[in-house]
């Protein structure tokens, strides 16, 4: 029924209307209060008549119902049904699945969808990976892969902008895979009324939710996987779940106890990697008992839950991006370095180049040399048999370690910003601010704000404020103010402890406890050589303090960010004696601790190559876009380079595909990839100068689970499509009452009406109203012997 307001046709009768009516109204009060009949008699017929008369009057008025409605055709209603995986699943207690009962719901002669279509002009849409037009839900499959819920909708706003539509009616289970609804502009949609498939307790099921690695750069620690499990309806059940490698083999398995019908279970599992790149692990649950039935391909043939497609996920783990390049610049030979090379030899990701001086420059002394003789004597026999390539006077004589070629660091600590910024940190130790020029100074703070590499300084006999570092560049950078050093006392001995900012640090501890790394802090000897700072730079933070004996605490381990790197300052000068007490051939808790500080130094130092792999958002299809940032020798932006990307496809296929230059950014290379197959996926991503020189490369990798994240949740999420009814000014429709809400929609805000008019004066049923009272009012008049 479509609801009016009355209004009146002629309403400038009224006042004769009213006059006639007051006329009446006295004649029938006179006439019966004269009449001899009981009084009842009289006031019964004096309403009938009254009733009468009044009848006859409003038919002066013309009263009339009037409003508005839709106009048949003219308006669109749109219907959309989820033709995903998902409403393949049983719920409990039904002998049908959710898409066979959305099938039977959908038939097209029920009778509220042929209501719909005399009211508003019916459009029917099928959402799974795309949003298809189609003429009837008779041939739903419900095989789609993808439930592109939020990108459907966001087409239905775009493609509907300028038309009238009245609503859009959504037939899903709510749990959608493109994204969130939240995000979801609704602008331009129109009222969305979502009904709800499935009920709230799904089949038995065992879902891995979600799987996380997180994975530290600093040492070749172990990586956590974290995986959230949720269970259905197995209440009392054991769980097991296994963490595989990409052979297949089960590394770990632990098993839980499911506490309730609706349990969500939060494991942990550790693993240390066996080689470096990219590598990818799963993580698979089951019942206990079900174990055995999962096959060699890892697929389980499981009895007991709604579907096993959710029983395992894959995750990445990256332990590539090396090797890091790290420059050890050291005044004079030391304990350090033997202990730094010692302790990373092992370490593919870490290399360590030293330049140590082993002479100072020294005055030119004639009565020293040969006659004849220009280059330093202590280099006589090493075959320099040019001057112009010897060891000079008035040069320091240095010795370099680790380097690729002999042209490496043959001319000293690099001049140069192309020759500099091939390395990924720096180490300065024992060595005087006046070993390097000026613009050395400069361009290692370059190197630090603009490069983002990193420096730490160690704290030999002339590093910091005895270096002289004051008022240079360097010294400007470090986290602590070296203008003076406090005088300490004589033969004083300290004890290394972490602070609370220490504690929370991984890279700073080395055992995986609190208990054992006090013990560990505890067993370490006493030092003897500090470094004392007249105090700390606003921003720098002191992860590590050195005690004494009465309490007294001065700082050891300080770190503050400058500009795009970080620079650290260990000011504890003879940090080798922790390595004295370890006995032969043992791996001392103290080469893990350099390591992870040296790879910390690096971790996040930018490469050549800088590649970011993610899925597209608002693609459906969850395609990935490859972003890649090539950067020169000097690490500006890299223009008119060659980006040749080489997939690995699950299925041992390799496709090429080229990134172009991307007109957001300079030195942006996108490109998007299509996963066609379920699994993980490798790629190697070449880039190549203009002059046809390599710039780099780098291996990523992603993942693509279409339908584990379909069956992610099999509960109907309820809630999701509440609030989006509500922001679109709908509501969620139960399917029982669709025959009423139907009916009901003409009574709503539609765009597209027309007026209607309902004369009331003009019926037959008016004019019999005011006989049938005329004629009851003289009968009884007749029947009471009333005049």
């Amino acid at each position: 029924m479509i609801l009016g307001e009355l209004v009146w046709g002629a309403p400038d009768w009224w006042p004769i209307a009213v006059a006639l009516g007051c006329a009446a109204a006295l004649t029938l009060l006179v006439s019966y209060l004269r009449a001899g009949s009981a009084p009842v008699v009289r006031i019964c017929a004096a309403t009938l008549k009254a009733a009468a008369v009044v009848s006859l009057l409003l038919c002066l008025l013309e009263p009339l119902f009037s409003g508005k409605r839709p106009r048949p055709g003219a308006n669109l209603f749109l219907m959309l049904a989820d033709d995903s995986q998902s409403l393949t699943v049983n719920d409990q207690k039904r002998d049908q699945t959710r898409g066979e009962e959305l099938k039977e719901l959908l038939m097209s002669e029920s009778a509220w969808q042929t209501q719909l279509g005399q009211d508003f002009d019916v459009r029917r849409y099928t959402f799974g990976n795309r949003l298809d037009a189609v003429n009837a839900f008779e041939d739903l499959t419900f095989e789609e892969s993808r439930s592109a819920l939020r990108s459907s909708l966001d087409t239905i706003a775009q493609r509907f902008r300028e038309r009238p539509v009245a609503g859009v009616l959504l037939f899903t289970d709510g749990n959608l895979t493109d994204g969130q609804l939240s995000k979801l502009s609704v602008e331009d949609l129109p009222p969305v009324y979502p009904v709800v498939v499935g009920a709230a307790t799904p089949q038995r099921d065992v879902s891995v939710i979600r799987v996380r690695a997180n994975q530290s750069n600093f040492e070749s620690a172990p990586v956590t996987v974290e995986a959230q499990i949720r269970v259905h309806g197995l209440d009392g059940e054991d769980v097991a779940v296994q963490l595989l490698d990409e052979t297949g083999e089960i590394l770990e398995q632990q098993l839980a106890t499911t506490s309730s019908s609706k349990h969500t279970l939060n494991l942990r599992f550790q693993v240390q990697p066996q080689h470096s790149g990219v590598g990818f692990y799963s993580v698979r649950a089951c019942v206990e008992r079900e174990v055995p039935l999962f096959k060699a391909d890892g697929d389980l043939q499981s009895s007991l839950e709604a579907t096993t497609a959710n029983n395992s996920r894959l995750v990445i783990v990256d332990r590539g991006g090396g090797p890091y390049r790290i420059l050890y610049v050291a005044g004079r030979p030391n304990w350090e370095f033997k202990f730094l090379r010692r302790s990373i030899q092992e370490d593919r990701e870490v290399e360590l180049v030293g330049l140590v001086r082993i002479a100072k420059r020294e005055p030119r002394m004639e009565f020293r040399s040969r006659r004849g003789e220009s280059t330093n004597p202590l280099f006589r026999g090493f075959g320099n048999a040019e001057d112009e390539t010897a060891e000079q006077y008035d040069e320091p004589v240095l010795l370099r370690l680790g380097t690729r070629d002999e042209r490496e660091l043959s001319a000293g600590f690099p001049t140069a910003a192309d020759q500099l910024y091939e390395y990924d940190a720096l180490i300065f130790d024992d060595l005087e601010a006046s070993y390097f020029t000026g613009d050395q100074m400069s361009l290692i703070q370059e190197f630090v704000s603009r490069r983002g590499g990193g420096l730490l300084m160690l704290g030999g006999e002339e590093s910091f404020y005895k270096g002289k570092y004051h008022r240079t560049p360097v010294g400007e950078m470090l986290p602590v103010y070296v203008d003076r050093e406090p005088k300490p006392p004589e033969n004083l001995a300290y004890r290394f402890a972490l602070t609370a900012e220490g504690w929370l640090q991984p890279w700073v501890r080395v055992r995986s406890t609190e208990e054992g790394e006090r013990q560990r802090l505890n067993a370490m000897p006493e030092f003897e050589s500090l470094n004392r700072v007249a105090g700390l730079k606003p921003g720098a933070t002191i992860l590590a303090q050195a005690m004494t004996a009465d309490g007294q605490k001065f700082p050891a381990l300080v770190t503050q960010r400058f500009g795009k790197g970080r620079v650290s300052a260990l000011l504890v000068g003879d940090f080798w004696r922790w390595a004295m007490q370890r006995e032969a051939g043992e791996q001392t808790e103290m080469e893990q601790a350099w390591r992870q500080k040296l790879r910390w130094l690096v971790a996040d130092v930018p490469r050549r190559v800088q590649v970011d792999a993610q899925p597209v958002s608002d693609d459906p299809t969850q395609a990935i876009q490859v972003d890649v940032r090539p950067r020169n020798e000097l690490f500006e932006p890299l223009d008119n380079a060659t980006v040749a990307i080489a997939v690995k496809t699950p299925d041992g296929r390799t496709v090429e595909v080229n990134a172009a230059a991307n007109d957001e950014e300079l030195g942006l290379y996108r490109t998007t990839y299509l996963p066609r197959e379920p699994g993980a996926y490798r790629a190697t991503v070449r880039v190549t100068a203009l002059d046809g020189s390599q710039v780099g490369e780098r291996d990523i990798g992603w993942i693509s689970e279409p339908a584990t994240d379909e069956f992610r949740e099999l509960e109907p999420n309820r809630a999701v499509l509440q609030r989006l009814a509500k922001r679109t000014g709908g509501e969620v429709v139960e399917a029982s009452a669709l025959d009423g809400f139907v009916a009901d929609l003409p009574n709503r805000r539609i765009p597209v009406t027309e007026p209607w008019v309902y004369p009331l004066w003009h019926q037959w049923s008016v004019f019999v109203f005011a006989v049938i009272c005329l004629t009851g009012e003289w009968g009884l008049r007749r029947w009471k012997g009333m005049p």
